[in-house]
């Protein structure tokens, strides 16, 4: 079992490396620690204990990525707390809307041809970004289909 010291460096790894899209810090830092806390399922208080984060500012990034289709919640009979947990298909999620973004970015860019024409400077522009993305979707379309979970290390051992 990792240190303490050792997870939180790997979970603000993942922190940085979401950061690089657009993910707020500290909804990185929760991605990170709820792929690697135990239990698993965390109340927001151990969230921002764990992480060093407010609580206002954790409720919203809580809010940001449960919408997002990351992360599921849960109340326990006779409790108010919610405790919150990795969706258990998060990644596929998130995953197959970025392919369905770059399909309708690309009846973006075929609108953006119509309407400026096939020459010039703002045609090239917008070529640019349509060739870049119909690459990335014949990427996806000759991708295989997303492989199940991987079984846990005690089923494997």
């Amino acid at each position: 079992m990792a240190d303490r010291d050792a997870l939180m460096e790997w979970v603000e790894r993942v922190a940085m490396y979401l950061a690089r899209d657009g993910v707020p810090p500290i909804a990185g830092r929760v991605l990170g620690w709820l792929m690697v806390c135990d239990p698993p399922e965390q109340s927001a208080g151990q969230i921002s204990e764990a992480i060093g984060a407010s609580r206002a500012s954790l409720t919203s990034n809580l809010r940001l990525l449960s919408g997002i289709g990351f992360l599921s919640w849960r109340t326990r009979p006779g409790e108010r707390t919610v405790y919150y947990r990795m969706a258990d298909d998060a990644w596929s999620i998130v995953v197959r809307r970025q392919i369905a973004g770059v399909a309708s970015f690309l009846d973006i860019t075929r609108e953006g041809l119509d309407l400026v024409g096939s020459r010039g400077d703002r045609a090239a522009r917008i070529r640019q970004a349509h060739v870049t993305f119909e690459w990335m979707a014949k990427v996806f379309e000759d991708a295989p289909p997303l492989l199940p979970d991987a079984p846990d290390d005690e089923e494997t051992a």
